[in-house]
C-alpha cells in the first residue's frame, strides 16, 4: 500500500479545469495535469484493501497494476511507476485523458468515500515520464522473420502493432485516412486530447520498426486477399463505425448530419485544413440525438462554434444520481453523468423520441417533432398521449451509436470469402481468455477492438490489441520459447 491511513488524511483532489467562459473560445486541452506534490498526496489515499477491485474484470480492462504504481509514486519512484504502468498499457497518455475510469467506480475506498483519483495519477505518471525523457523506443533485439498486416490505426491497431514489433515481427499498419490515429485523431476533439500526443507515439513506433501506410483503403486500393498472400497474419482493427440511422420522415433533409461527419470536419479544421462546405453549428439551433460520448463531443464542439442553442435528446430515462440497486459496487453504474461539455451549456431532455424532421421549401430542416415516451412493463417504450412538441432545428446531429464495422469494401470482400459475423454485425471471434478468442474463421486472420466486441471504451481497445498480439505471436512462433512480455519480447 501507499501511506497507512492516507485516505483519512487526504481528501480527493480532482484536476483543475480552465473556466468555461475561457475554454469555449478555443479547441485546446483545458484540463491541467496534477503537479507532483498533488499526485503524491492522491496516491497516498490508496488503501491496503486486500483485493484491489480497481484492476481486472471489474475495474481496469488493461489490467493496470494500480496499487503498485500508487505505492511507487508515494515513495517517490516515478520512473519505476512509469515502467509499471507501461507494462500493461501502451498509451497511458490516451487513457489518462479519454478513459471514463471504470477503475474508480470499482475502488474499495469508493464504497464509503470519494475513490482514489486513479485516472489523474495515471496521467501525471506518463506526462512526468515524457518530461523527463524516459519514454524511449524499444526496438526488438531479434527479428523473427514473420510479417503482420494490421488494418486500422485506432488504439486497438496501434497497441497490437507496438506489441508485435517489440516481439520482433515485421509490422505494417494500413490506414485509409491521410494520418494515423483513427477516431483518436479524427473523432476525438482536441479539447479532450490534442493530436501531438498521437504524433509523439507514432514517431516512437516508427523507430521501433512499425511501418505506417496511410491513404490506403484496404478493400479498394488493395484487396484483403493480396494482404493475406503477402503477410503471415492479418489483423482487422477497423472499428465499428457504421452509424445507427434515424428512421423517421424527413431524415434526408439538409442539416440532418451524422455526428462523426461533423466531428471529423471540425477536427480537420482545428488541424489547419480547409473544409469546403463545412458542417457548422454557428448561430444555429442545434439538436443532438444520443447521449453517449459522441453526443457529448458534439455539444462541446457546437459550443465552441457558438451555436445559438443546443439541446440533447435521449429516449432513455434520466439515470439516477446514485447507484441503482441492481448495479452494486464494484460494477460500473449507469448514473447521471455531467461531462465537461455538458457543463459548457446544453438543455438535456430524457424520455424523448423523435417523430419527424420538418423543413422548408429549400429542403433545409427547420424543426424536429418529438414525443415523450415511457417504458412499459414489457420493456418497450410507449408514446405518452398529448406530449408532442416541435423544436427549432437548423442542425440535427445523429449520435445514436454504431452497429458494427462499415460493410462496403473490405468487409464485403471478407464476407464473400466466408468471414463469419456475429448477430450484431461484428466480426465473429470467441470471447474469453482461451487461445483462439481473437482468431476469425479465416486462416491467418485475426480481429480486435470495436470490430470484434462492438462499440466500446479506449481501454478495452488497448487491452484487446495487446491480447490479440500475444495470440498472434504464440501462433506464429508455435513451439518457440519466446513469448509476449509486458513491454518487449523475452527469450
Amino acid at each position: 500500500m501507499s501511506k497507512a491511513k492516507g485516505f483519512l488524511k487526504y481528501r480527493r483532489a480532482n484536476p483543475q479545469y480552465q473556466p468555461v467562459e475561457k475554454r469555449v473560445r478555443h479547441f485546446k486541452e483545458f484540463e491541467k495535469t496534477l503537479d507532483d506534490e498533488a499526485t503524491h498526496d492522491q496516491a497516498a489515499r490508496c488503501m491496503d484493501c486486500g483485493i484491489p477491485f480497481c484492476h481486472g474484470e471489474t475495474g481496469c480492462p488493461t489490467d493496470n497494476l494500480i496499487p503498485e504504481f500508487n505505492d511507487l509514486i508515494y515513495n517517490g519512484h516515478w520512473k519505476e511507476a512509469l515502467e509499471n504502468l507501461h507494462s500493461t498499457n501502451n498509451f497511458p497518455e490516451f487513457t489518462g485523458r479519454l478513459c471514463p475510469a471504470p477503475c474508480e467506480t470499482a475502488c474499495v475506498l469508493g464504497i464509503t468515500d470519494p475513490p482514489v483519483t486513479i485516472k489523474a495519477i495515471e496521467r501525471s505518471i506518463i506526462d512526468h515520464g515524457f518530461e523527463e525523457g524516459w519514454v524511449e523506443p524499444m526496438p526488438a533485439q531479434e527479428l523473427t522473420g514473420k510479417s503482420v498486416a494490421i488494418v486500422g490505426s485506432g488504439p486497438a491497431g496501434l497497441a497490437c502493432a507496438q506489441q508485435l514489433a517489440r516481439a520482433g515481427h515485421n509490422v505494417t499498419v494500413f490506414e485509409r485516412a491521410d494520418k494515423v490515429g483513427g477516431l483518436l485523431r479524427y473523432g476525438i476533439p482536441d479539447f479532450k486530447m490534442e493530436k501531438w500526443h498521437i504524433d509523439r507515439r507514432i514517431d516512437q513506433m516508427a523507430q521501433e520498426g512499425v511501418v505506417f501506410r496511410t491513404n490506403v483503403n484496404v478493400g479498394v486500393d488493395i484487396t484483403a486477399s493480396e494482404l493475406m498472400e503477402t503477410f503471415d497474419a492479418l489483423v482487422l482493427a477497423i472499428g465499428a463505425e457504421d452509424p445507427i440511422p434515424l428512421k423517421i420522415p424527413g431524415n434526408d433533409l439538409k442539416g440532418v448530419e451524422w455526428a462523426m461527419d461533423y466531428l471529423v470536419q471540425a477536427n480537420r479544421v482545428t488541424a489547419g485544413e480547409e473544409i469546403r462546405d463545412q458542417i457548422l453549428a454557428t448561430d444555429k439551433h442545434v439538436i443532438v440525438i444520443g447521449g453517449g460520448d459522441t453526443g457529448s463531443d458534439c455539444i462541446g464542439t457546437a459550443n465552441r462554434q457558438e451555436a445559438r442553442s443546443i439541446i440533447n435528446f435521449r429516449r432513455s430515462p434520466r439515470p439516477p444520481d446514485t447507484r441503482p440497486p441492481d448495479q452494486p459496487w464494484p460494477l460500473y453504474p449507469d448514473v447521471y453523468y455531467t461531462s465537461t461539455s455538458h457543463e459548457e451549456g446544453v438543455d438535456r431532455r430524457f424520455n424523448i423520441k423523435p417523430l419527424e424532421v420538418l423543413g422548408n421549401q429549400d429542403g433545409q430542416c427547420t424543426h424536429l417533432r418529438v414525443v415523450q415516451v415511457e417504458k412499459g412493463e414489457d420493456g418497450r417504450f410507449k408514446d405518452i398521449a398529448g406530449t408532442e412538441e416541435s423544436w427549432p432545428a437548423d442542425l440535427i446531429l445523429l449520435a445514436m451509436g454504431y452497429r458494427g464495422p462499415i460493410r462496403p469494401g473490405l468487409m464485403e470482400e471478407l464476407v464473400q470469402m466466408g468471414l463469419e459475423l456475429d448477430k450484431w454485425g461484428n466480426i465473429k471471434a470467441e470471447f474469453g481468455t482461451d487461445p483462439g478468442c481473437y482468431r476469425t474463421n479465416l486462416e491467418g486472420v485475426y480481429t480486435c477492438g470495436d470490430a470484434r466486441r462492438g462499440q466500446s471504451l479506449i481501454v478495452w481497445a488497448i487491452s484487446e490489441g495487446r491480447k490479440c498480439a500475444a495470440e498472434i505471436h504464440r501462433e506464429l512462433l508455435a513451439g518457440n520459447r519466446q513469448v509476449m512480455a509486458t513491454g518487449r519480447a523475452r527469450v
